[in-house]
């Protein structure tokens, strides 16, 4: 059975992080990883970006954001960004990493977590509904707003 545990990025991986690349069809859907790192950079009080690993290989990155202060609701509590390796997908690394962030959300006491997406043939709304989000029929910069309760 494959191990899957998520590590802080840390000078001793970020190079692997953003060596994350999804399948080249997904690329308009989702920033690189380089980007987020720089998103986690410049918010790192509320950023919360994490490499996932499986049996302690890089497969994926996701980032969580928690701004419990924000002044629009869809951005306090949720999933930023999650990228999974092309040709690791379909394995439960997105679930997991999902799961994960539901799970921090919960240990810092949240009860609805959001994520964004592009709508498209290719984009993951359908990962997102699958995981029990719903549309909230709000769109944010082209991007549906889903939302789940916890």
């Amino acid at each position: 059975m494959t191990s899957l545990t998520l590590a802080k990025i840390t000078r001793d991986n970020v190079g692997a992080a953003c060596s994350i690349a999804v399948e080249p069809r997904q690329e308009s859907y989702v920033a690189p990883v380089a980007r987020s790192l720089a998103e986690a950079y410049a918010q790192p009080e509320i950023a919360w970006p994490r490499l996932i690993l499986a049996d302690g290989e890089p497969v994926g990155f996701v980032m969580g954001g928690f701004d419990p202060d924000s002044p629009i609701d869809y951005f306090r509590c949720g999933i930023w960004r999650l990228n999974v390796e092309a040709g690791r997908q379909g394995k439960g690394y997105g679930r997991f990493a999902v799961e994960a962030v539901l799970d921090e959300a919960r240990r810092r006491d949240q009860r609805r977590a959001t994520v964004l997406w592009i709508p498209g043939e290719h984009g993951p709304e359908a990962f997102y509904l699958r995981l029990g989000f719903r549309d909230t029929g709000t769109v944010h910069d082209g991007q549906h707003v889903g939302e789940i309760d916890l």
